[in-house]
Parts: structure tokens; sequence; C-alpha cells
């Protein structure tokens, strides 16, 4: 079933809502546009995942990624060592989340 951006985007946010609590101020508003680095930030977020933690979980599918890899996922897109998520990464993640999950 197709899923669209938007509808992602509020999911995602509402469960950082609901693992995290709400701040104070304005909550966050869908965006219309997502890529893979946004869902692996807001996934990130919503679980409180340190990078040893995601790490460890790209691990459990049997994928390999350094640190350093990781850390140019989460930086601003207008920094020369930013990379871009690719499906391949984000699929492993959550099938490492998967596997950490439900044991």
């Amino acid at each position: 079933m197709p899923l669209y951006d938007k509808d992602l985007s509020a999911f995602l946010n509402g469960l950082i809502i609901d693992k995290r609590g709400k701040k104070d101020g304005e909550q966050p508003k869908p965006e219309k546009n997502l890529n893979n680095n946004q869902v692996f930030r807001k996934l990130k977020i919503a679980l409180e995942l340190k990078d040893e933690h995601i790490l460890e979980i790209l691990m459990l599918a049997d994928f390999r990624f350094s640190k350093h890899e990781l850390s140019a996922l989460f930086r601003k897109p207008t920094q020369s060592q930013y990379r871009d998520c690719k499906d391949q990464v984000l699929r492993n993640f959550l099938r490492g989340l998967q596997v950490k999950l439900r044991g």
C-alpha cells in the first residue's frame, strides 16, 4: 500500500512525541518531501539511539558500517562531509531493528 511522504512524516513526528514527549512551543509540521536521511534521523530521535547503538543494530543485519560513515548521514546537507543515506543502509537498519526488538 503506498504511503505518501507527508503521511510518513506525520507518523514519525507522532512517534517522536509518543516516545520523548511534546516539546515546548509549536509542534513540527509534517514535511511534504522526505529523504532517507530525514527518516533515519527521526527514527534515531524517537528511539533515543546513540551512534554505538545504531552500529550494533546494523551489525545484527550483518551490515558493516563505520562510525565516520554514520556521522556523515546526520550532518547538514550543506556540509562537505554530508552523505546521502542509500536505501540499502536504511533497509538494513530497519532489518536489524526488527531483529533486536523481536528477539
